[in-house]
């Protein structure tokens, strides 16, 4: 059998070698948990989802968006543009709704920009006073017509019985009066009474006899019943009293304030509580004011414009137009001149003319900016030229260059074109064939090859 021997070199160089081997038990990393694992899972999945959304929303907002038009060819330009002119456009009538008295807003039951129609109640002032003053006056009234119908109807038959007993009494008066005065006369004679009881008896006798007569014109007074003066006057009486009445009526009327035709409520000036008046206006806080609204009907608008005076020659009365706002300009609405100012403007060496706007809606507001293109007469001049008809603002111009911008695979492309024609409602061009998507407004951040998207 034979033996291996280890000397003892060899066996310090064992020792030596395992201490310099690497225990892997020591720096093998723990494997973490299950619950640990589906946090650092769900970090991590929410972190690249984030940078995903982050760069599409980039990506989407680089590119514009763009708004086209499909153009067409035309055969013909249609009539020319005599002259373009630009103004405000303005309600042919505007009215200032005032009180017809002095008094206090009680209610206020409108807008601005509400539509009312004629005769709709807009504004109450407080009416009790008012009210009083009615009931007085119809109090007034009847009194009045009363005493007329006393007077036309003349004297009762008991009024005519009586006032003849009373002339009866009188005259039986009279006559006793009559009687004791001649005998106190022949006793006085004879000296059998005194001289005081003669006058006494006399003084008696006169006066029960003028009684009577002054009973005696009654009775026949009454009889003829009233003058006619005194029922002219009585009538009279009730005439003026109506008229207090039908002005109590009005003024209580005249509380309600009403619109004068059916429009729209341009602006409103009075609120509840504040003081309105008929005969003047304040300037100072808490006077009284002149008006309550204004309003005006927008379904009857005009174009203020003012024409140079080297271009008026150019119009004509009746002269027709398109006209455009700059606030919707993609709308078209017809116009005719209605309206020519009898004088010229010396500083501006103008002449304000109008035109009515013929189909106007609910896109136009007074004192809009608005743009009128008088067409010419002429139906064959060098503006009926054919090609493609593109909007003017799809029209740009660079170096004096002119060209447009077409949508085609969701890039740009730019054509160059030449103008040939004007119209109403756009340019006549040579260079496209037609059928191009057209992008409609600003070339500032467009260019050839640029990308885009267009609005739905």
């Amino acid at each position: 059998m034979r033996s291996t021997l280890k000397s003892p070199q060899s066996t310090s160089e064992a020792s030596g070698l395992s201490k310099l081997r690497i225990d892997r038990r020591e720096h093998r990393p723990e494997r973490p948990k299950g619950g640990q694992h589906f946090v650092v899972i769900t970090i991590t999945a929410l972190i690249v989802l984030g940078t995903v959304l982050l760069s599409a929303h980039m990506l989407t907002e680089s590119v514009p968006e763009v708004q086209t038009v499909r153009v067409t060819s035309i055969a013909s330009g249609g009539p020319g543009i005599a002259l373009s002119a630009t103004g405000y456009i303005v309600a042919h009538h505007k009215i200032d709704v005032n009180s017809k008295i002095t008094g206090r807003v009680k209610w206020i039951g409108v807008e601005k920009g509400d539509h009312v129609t004629a005769e709709q109640v807009l504004v109450e002032l407080e009416d009790e006073e008012f009210r009083a003053q009615l009931q007085q006056a119809r109090g007034q009234v009847e009194a009045a017509r009363a005493s007329l119908h006393e007077l036309e109807a003349g004297s009762r038959p008991e009024e005519i019985e009586q006032a003849l007993n009373n002339l009866e009494q009188a005259s039986a008066t009279v006559r006793d009066d009559k009687i004791t005065l001649d005998r106190i006369r022949q006793l006085a004679q004879e000296g059998v009474v005194a001289r005081q009881q003669l006058d006494d008896a006399r003084a008696r006798y006169e006066a029960d006899e003028r009684k009577a007569a002054s009973l005696s014109q009654s009775y026949a007074l009454t009889k003829l019943g009233p003058r006619e003066d005194e029922i002219q006057r009585a009538r009279g009486n009730l005439v003026q009293a109506e008229g207090q009445l039908a002005y109590a009526q009005a003024q209580l009327a005249a509380t309600r304030i009403r619109a004068p035709l059916s429009g729209t409520i341009l602006e409103r000036t009075a609120e509840k509580g504040e003081l309105v008046t008929s005969t003047f206006a304040s300037a100072a806080a808490g006077g009284p004011l002149g008006s309550v609204v204004s309003l005006a009907d927008l379904n009857d608008l005009q174009v203020e414009l003012d024409i140079a005076q080297n271009d008026f020659a150019k119009l004509h009365p009746q002269a027709r137009g398109i006209v455009t706002t700059d606030a919707y300009p993609d709308r078209k609405f017809q116009g005719v001149l209605t309206e020519v100012s009898p004088e010229a403007n010396r500083q501006k060496a103008t002449v304000q003319v109008k035109v009515r706007i013929e189909n106007p809606d609910d896109y136009l507001r007074p004192d809009m900016n608005a743009t009128v293109q008088f067409l010419s007469d002429a139906t064959a001049t060098a503006e009926t030229a054919t090609g493609v008809l593109v909007p003017t603002n799809s029209l740009h111009t660079e170096a004096g260059h002119q060209y447009v911008l077409i949508a085609f695979n969701d890039h740009v492309v730019v054509r160059e074109v030449r103008v040939v024609g004007r119209r109403w409602d756009g340019v006549v061009v040579d260079g496209l064939s037609g059928g191009e998507d057209v992008i409609i407004g600003t070339a500032a951040t467009l260019k050839d090859g640029s990308r885009i998207k267009r609005k739905r």
